[in-house]
């Protein structure tokens, strides 16, 4: 062990283990506030105080309070801005391909204008066009806006009501009409409404898990303290914390943005909403195929213009070309498929925001966890009791005196005095956690425990009503106090770290009475203390002895004392992490503890969990942090398999996130508190507690665990992987059919015959019509089992990478030569010279609805070769996906209506088939499938399929 470690361990031991200690991390001081000397308040004894703040001990004056509320504004947090309706409507309308598609209309429109005589066609195809545009932008809009949950979360973090002194006068008033000098009194239970320097403090103790994430209740006392960071100075209460017992009075420092809980607020603000893999992607695939869109369709205008045919024509022509290589349908297909993920993961109690998060938390490589309500349950639970040598197991998690104590006739006089030496409380709400404490945990945890061995701790304090009480300090370390017996006769009962009880102890209850402590005694209770502590527990002592009065001086009370035993607790993990650890070391994704709290405690939890293995994991405090440079930071973050950041502050989060952004990492962090708002909003995925998180938190990240939940990440992880799976798939299918579209055009084009084998309309009525329903149930498709079992993939990766381009064009070529077949086959069969063909030629009529066909059944057995990557469709099952059926035969007869149904034959120049067309194109269909098959076994046979994860 080196000696770092050696000496938190002491330390951990001396303070009554790990979680010991006012728990705060170790944090940069704020920023600096005009007009409030904050660290020179603090080393003020409380009487000099309100000379400092320009208060007093009656008040502000109300001359005085309409000053400072002008000079500082109220005592309120700005609310969260979000975009206004229309401009949401008007950012769908943005995307590259609507703005392709919206300047080919208006060129078309006006085409159709200055053409003469002015052609039907051309103005079919130009409201075509803007009906797509409208169409995408109506999807886009609605599944944005209604899967994007925004509140004015960070005012909810702000008590509403605060009670002070005013010209002599207690008042209740809403806490944002507070200032700075105004006088707070604080009772248990209370929210402190803004940061205060205490001047008067009976038994305070308050609940920092807001700012600093940890659930210990901490100490607070009126007496100066050395100058410091203002987190962790004793004498100060901050914004959106907890006065959990006891009671005080403070003078407000800072108020609204200027507090502790400001200026994380401020952090989040700043931090920039960071591009997810998905985004970056289709951005660079939009910008190549409006690129190349427009590229073939200035080519082709060019190549046609020389040949003697009508410019306009030519030019609507181009166009249709463009529109061809259009995937008109991607973006409402995107968002519907994102969207399907998006209900999939609130099923599992898992609720995105924003759409495309969906898809990046699907190629996460690293989660920085926090621990306290994130891997635990925020609830401290004692597990182990010694006494007389004999250490007793405690079963049951949580507030709920649900378990039993091991043999606990033993400890009924430890657990006696343990109880009565408490002053929370275990009350049964209605809520959906049934039991809950009032006061400090660990105290709560010692009242269950008492309940599971058979005692009624209300019951033991009437028999034994309270007399007098010494409170807990740091300087002491334990907390005593005095009772009446039955008998009339006053016994104390103490409580607190080991050691310090243990050196004002003189003798042991054992079995057969009270002994002498010896010094064997004495080392075989510091081992049992250290092996507790050594397991991450926190470490209580417990002892007792009789006093002369009800009120005894405290060195009587604390001295002379009978060992009862000990206690170790712990805050216990949810029972599912542990299953959702190894799901993700499976699935590649690294797990990096972030936490404020001790570095003992947070290993012992890591291993608990699996997320340490190793026998000496790195382990890094936040001023280790500090002294590191970004080199020292990286080559940290690089070289350690398994990584625990103890004693953290946001801006080390924030710094540890962008170190692993930079080295290419997409990264996702989980966090309950105010103090992990930043870098959620800073990661590529923020994820937030949904029941025990602060509302700051829920509102920086981009998905909420309904269940507060690890395993739902795990889960969430798998379901975006299979989200991204998909959107590969149907962009296979899509880009497939694209080809098929383009080929016969530019191979008319070059053989010279003076028509388009098929017209933009119907390219339009391929796209959204026949193709966007199988697209749909394609990106519905389940996920695989094998999802979780390979590593993420890089954040270079392209989603158009070279095997799904291979696939594209392999799957668009065989379309693109069946089209082609059955296109000039029938010309030539119908001995008409290519001079003497109009749009109004039967047999052309008959060709171009012939190639619309094709196109449209051969993508129905497409959409079936897409479904699996490397496994035979035939072996995941035709009927596993009965959607995606439906979607296709849905396009058959659609395609079927527009061939024999007037009106449509009118719209789109089509003519009825025979059924021996019908036929012909069929079996071009099955023919793409068979060969997609062979590629896959081929596939399977040549490379074994792809196993990974981290270790």
């Amino acid at each position: 062990m080196s000696p770092e470690r050696a000496r938190q361990s002491t330390t951990a031991l001396r303070d009554g283990g790990p979680a010991a200690g006012d728990g705060a991390p170790e944090q940069a001081p704020p920023a600096g506030r005009p007009g409030v000397p904050v660290p020179s308040v603090l080393s003020l004894p409380a009487s000099a105080v309100f000379a400092a703040l320009e208060s007093s001990p009656r008040g502000l004056t109300p001359a005085e309070i309409a000053v400072r509320r002008a000079r500082h504004g109220p005592n309120e947090l700005p609310a969260a801005s979000h975009r206004r309706v229309w401009r949401r409507l008007l950012a769908q309308f943005t995307d590259l391909f609507a703005v392709v598609l919206l300047v080919s209309s208006a060129i078309t429109f006006l085409a159709y204008w200055l053409g003469q005589p002015r052609d039907p066609a051309t103005l079919q195809l130009a409201l075509a066009i803007l009906g797509v545009v409208l169409l995408n932008a109506g999807i886009g809009f609605a599944q944005e806006y209604s899967a994007e949950r925004t509140a004015e979360s960070l005012q909810a973090m702000v008590p509403h009501t605060c009670r002070v002194l005013r010209d002599g006068e207690r008042r209740e008033l809403s806490a944002r009409d507070l200032v700075p000098g105004d006088v707070v009194v604080l009772e248990a239970g209370d929210a402190v409404p803004a940061d205060c320097r205490l001047v008067e403090a009976q038994e305070a103790a308050v609940n920092n898990a807001a700012l600093t994430g940890e659930s210990d209740p901490v100490t607070r006392v009126a007496e100066p303290v050395p100058p410091g960071p203002p987190l962790e100075a004793r004498n100060c209460v901050f914004m959106g914390t907890d006065l959990v017992a006891g009671t005080g009075k403070g003078v407000v420092l800072a108020t609204g943005t200027a507090t502790e809980f400001g200026r994380i607020f401020r952090l989040t603000a700043a931090a920039p909403r960071q591009q997810t893999p998905l985004q970056r992607q289709v951005a660079a695939m939009a910008r190549r195929v409006a690129g190349v869109a427009l590229a073939t369709g200035a080519l082709l205008f060019a190549v046609r213009v020389p040949s003697g045919q009508p410019f306009v024509d030519t030019f609507v022509f181009s166009l249709g070309v463009m529109v061809a290589l259009v995937p008109e349908g991607l973006p409402a297909t995107l968002s519907v498929s994102l969207a399907i993920g998006v209900r999939r993961m609130a099923r599992r109690h898992a609720l995105v925001k924003q759409l495309l998060a969906v898809e990046a938390l699907g190629s996460t490589s690293v989660i920085c966890t926090d621990k306290t309500g994130t891997l635990t349950q925020a609830e401290m639970t004692v597990v182990l009791l010694w006494a007389d040598g004999v250490p007793h197991a405690v079963s049951g998690v949580g507030y709920a005196p649900d378990g039993e104590v091991a043999d606990p006739a033993p400890l009924r006089e430890l657990l006696r005095a343990a109880a009565l030496c408490s002053n929370a409380r275990l009350v049964r709400t209605a809520g959906r956690d049934a039991w809950r404490v009032l006061g400090d945990t660990t105290e709560g945890a010692l009242l269950v425990a008492a309940v599971k061995a058979g005692l009624n701790p209300a019951e033991e304090e009437r028999r034994a009503p309270r007399v007098a009480e010494y409170p807990f300090d740091s300087a002491r370390k334990l907390m005593s106090t005095v009772h009446r017996d039955g008998d009339g006769t006053y016994f104390a009962c103490a409580k607190g770290a080991p050691l310090e009880v243990l050196t004002r102890c003189e003798a042991v209850e054992r079995g057969d009475g009270r002994t002498p402590l010896t010094d064997a005694d004495r080392r075989g209770v510091i081992e049992a203390a250290d092996g507790m502590a050594g397991r991450g527990l926190r470490v209580l002592a417990v002892a007792r002895r009789r006093v002369s009065g009800p009120r005894p001086p405290i060195a009587d009370v604390e001295s002379e004392l009978t060992l009862l035993g000990l206690a170790g607790m712990y805050d216990p993990p949810r029972p599912e992490v542990r299953d959702a650890v190894d799901a993700c070391r499976r699935a590649g994704i690294r797990i990096v503890m972030v936490t404020g709290d001790h570095p003992l405690t947070a290993e012992a939890v890591a291993r608990r969990v699996g997320i340490v293995r190793e026998t000496a994991p790195a382990v890094a405090t936040g001023t280790e942090l500090d002294a590191m440079d970004d080199s020292g930071l990286d080559a940290l973050l690089t070289g350690a398999r398994e990584l625990l950041l103890c004693r953290v502050s946001p801006e080390h989060k924030m710094r540890v996130v962008t170190a692993l952004q930079r080295r290419g990492e997409v990264v996702a962090v989980t966090g309950d508190g105010a103090n992990d708002a930043p870098a959620l909003k800073h990661a590529d995925i923020g994820v937030a507690m949904g029941a025990s998180g602060t509302d700051v938190a829920r509102e920086a990240a981009v998905m909420v665990l309904l269940d507060d939940s690890f395993a739902s990440i795990t889960t969430a992880v798998g379901l975006g992987r299979s989200v991204y799976r998909n959107i590969r798939k149907f962009l296979i299918y899509l880009f497939s059919h694209n080809i098929a579209e383009l080929v016969p055009i530019l191979a008319a084009t070059f053989a010279g015959f003076p028509l388009v084998p098929i017209t933009a309309v119907q390219i339009l009525a391929i796209d959204l019509g026949s193709d966007v329903l199988p697209a749909l149930a394609l990106g519905a498709e389940p996920m695989e089992p094998d999802v979780m079992n390979s590593p993420p993939r890089p954040r270079q990766e392209r989603l158009f990478s070279t095997a799904v381009m291979g696939r594209i064009f392999f799957l668009g070529g065989i379309q693109a030569l069946g089209v082609c077949a059955v296109f000039f086959w029938h010309i030539h069969a119908s001995g008409i010279p290519y001079a003497d063909f109009t749009r109004d030629s039967p047999v052309y009529r008959e060709a171009i609805t012939m190639v619309q066909a094709g196109i449209v059944v051969s993508q129905f057995f497409n959409a079936l070769a897409v479904r699996t990557d490397r496994q035979s469709v035939f072996r995941a099952g035709l009927l596993s996906n009965p959607w995606l059926l439906a979607a296709g035969c849905f396009g058959i007869g659609l395609m079927a209506a527009i061939s024999y149904a007037p009106p449509l034959q009118a719209v789109f120049h089509t003519a009825p088939l025979a059924p021996g067309d019908w036929a012909v194109l069929a079996a071009f269909g099955a023919l793409l499938l068979a060969a997609e098959e062979l590629r896959k076994w081929a596939l399977r046979r040549r490379s074994p399929i792809p196993k990974g994860g981290r270790p």
